[in-house]
């Protein structure tokens, strides 16, 4: 596979692991309320925690699925013939 084709699958799985991450360990109760402001935002999100976590996890996940392409248990063109 190109480099390419590499870097548009680890971006696909980044971002599927990154939506998939983004709600945990949020809290939605507020110490003060602003006015006009979504009562539903969390107050800190951990937006660089979320983000080293699922470079952490994409990295994990690419690399195993990097191996089963490369040693051929993972080949779609041979399932889909």
């Amino acid at each position: 596979m190109s480099l390419t084709g590499l870097a548009i699958i680890y971006i696909i799985i980044w971002w599927i692991v990154f939506f998939a991450i983004l709600p945990i360990d949020v809290e939605r109760q507020k110490s003060i309320k602003v006015d006009g402001e979504d009562p539903g935002s969390p107050e800190n999100p951990k937006m660089l925690k979320k983000f080293i976590y699922c470079t952490g996890i994409t990295t994990f996940l690419f690399i195993v699925i990097y191996l089963l392409m490369k040693f051929e248990y993972l080949n779609l063109r041979n399932i889909l013939n």
